[in-house]
C-alpha cells in the first residue's frame, strides 16, 4: 500500500488518480500493523481501537525521508496560478495582533518585555537611540499559529516506547523529540506558500455563527461554493482552503476559557474531502480548525492526525477572515512564509490574501 514515489518539485505524484484515492476501511489496520515500517525497519504495533488512520499512511508521496509535506506543492506553476487571481491589488491580513490579552490554549502564553527604553544610546553625535524585545512564548503555538508536522503523532507501542510514537512520513519519537528543537520535522522544513486561497464561508451559509460542537461537513464545503457561485472544480491540486465558521468573532471578547471550551470546526468527513482534492493547508477563523469536541467523544483532535500526521497537510488557527469576505472576495493569492526556527513545531506569522 505504498503511495507512489515523486520528485518533490513536482505538484502531483506518477498515478493521475492519486487525488482521488479512496480511504480504505478499518480492515486495513491490520495491514497496517503487519507490513508498515517505521524508517528503522521496526514493525509497529496494532493501532489503538479508534484510531482514524485506517490506511497504511506512509513512506509519504514525497517519498521516505521527505520532511516538507504538502508545502512540496508549491511549485512555479501554482505560484503563476495564485497571480492570475490578482486582479485588483488589494491585499487582506488574515493574522490576529500578537498580545498578551489573545486567548491561550491551555498554560500557554505570551510574555513581552522592553528591557529598558531606550536600550542602546543616545550614541555618536546624533545622538542615535534604540529599543528592542525580549520574548518568552511558545511561539509556534498562541495567537495566529501555523501548524508543523512534528506538532502531532500518535503513540502505538505505549508511553514509554518512542519507536512507537510515529509523525507524518513514519518518523518515530527516536528520531523526531529533541529537547533544544525537534531533530527531524522542523518548521525550517516547511517551502513559503505561494498559491490559490479559497474561502468557503459556512457562517454565511448558515446565516450565523455556527456553536461549540457544530460540525462542518463535505456537504457544507460544497454548497458553501455553491452560495458563493463556485464549485468543486475552482478547488485545485496545491490550493489552501479557509473555512470561515464565525468563532473567530469571539476573538478577545469572550474570556480565554470560554472561547477555548469546544469549538465549531470542520468534520473527518470534510476533511477527507479536502485531502482527495489535494490541498496543501487547511484553516480557519477558529482555535483548531476542526470541531471540538469531535462527534465520536472517544476521539480526540482526529482532524490533526488525518491532516497532519497522515498527510503532511498543514493547519492554520485563529485566522481572521472578515476582510475578504466583507469585500464578497472568495479567492485570492495566499501568501505565507513560515518563520524557519529550527526544530519549532509551529509558527507565528500573518498570512495575506491579495484580490
Amino acid at each position: 500500500m505504498n503511495e507512489p514515489q515523486v520528485n518533490p518539485q513536482h505538484a502531483g505524484p506518477t498515478e493521475p488518480d492519486y487525488r482521488r484515492r479512496r480511504f480504505v476501511g478499518i480492515a486495513a489496520l491490520g495491514a497496517l500493523a503487519s507490513s508498515a515500517r517505521s524508517p528503522a525497519g521496526e514493525a509497529n504495533a496494532a493501532p489503538p481501537p479508534g484510531w482514524p488512520m485506517t490506511e497504511t499512511w506512509f513512506p509519504s508521496r514525497w517519498g521516505t525521508g521527505d520532511q516538507a509535506g504538502a508545502s512540496n506543492m508549491m511549485t512555479p506553476e501554482k505560484v503563476l496560478e495564485a497571480v492570475r487571481l490578482i486582479k485588483s491589488g488589494k491585499v487582506y491580513s488574515l493574522g490576529r495582533t500578537y498580545e498578551a490579552r489573545m486567548p491561550f490554549f491551555g498554560t500557554r502564553g505570551w510574555n513581552l518585555k522592553i528591557p529598558s527604553a531606550p536600550f542602546y544610546g543616545p550614541a555618536g553625535r546624533n545622538k542615535l537611540i534604540a529599543n528592542e524585545e525580549y520574548l518568552c512564548a511558545e511561539i509556534g503555538q498562541v495567537g495566529t499559529q501555523f501548524d508543523g508536522l512534528s506538532h502531532i503523532g500518535v503513540e502505538t507501542k505505549g508511553p514509554h516506547d518512542s519507536s512507537g510514537k510515529l509523525y507524518y512520513n513514519g518518523f518515530n519519537g527516536t528520531e523526531v523529540h529533541g529537547p533544544f528543537g525537534m531533530k527531524k520535522l522542523g518548521i525550517e522544513h516547511v517551502k513559503p506558500f505561494v498559491t490559490r486561497g479559497l474561502i468557503f464561508d459556512v457562517k454565511g451559509l448558515r446565516g450565523r455563527n455556527l456553536k461549540r460542537g457544530e460540525e462542518i461537513t463535505a456537504q457544507d464545503l460544497e454548497h458553501a461554493l455553491e452560495r458563493q457561485q463556485m464549485s468543486e472544480a475552482d478547488l485545485r491540486e496545491g490550493d489552501v482552503a479557509l473555512v470561515r465558521c464565525g468563532w473567530g468573532d469571539q476573538w478577545m471578547v469572550v474570556d480565554n476559557e470560554k472561547y477555548y471550551d469546544g469549538e465549531p470546526g470542520v468534520g473527518l468527513d470534510a476533511c477527507k474531502w479536502l485531502v482527495e482534492r489535494g490541498v496543501c493547508l487547511v484553516g480557519a477563523d477558529n482555535w483548531g480548525v476542526e470541531v471540538i469536541p469531535n462527534p465520536d467523544k472517544e476521539l480526540n483532535f482526529p482532524c490533526h492526525h488525518l491532516l497532519l500526521t497522515m498527510h503532511g497537510v498543514y493547519m492554520f488557527e485563529n485566522l481572521n477572515l472578515e476582510g475578504p469576505v466583507k469585500d464578497g472576495i472568495w479567492a485570492g493569492a495566499f501568501f505565507f512564509s513560515p518563520v524557519p526556527i529550527k526544530g519549532a513545531t509551529g509558527s507565528p506569522g500573518n498570512p495575506i490574501l491579495i484580490a
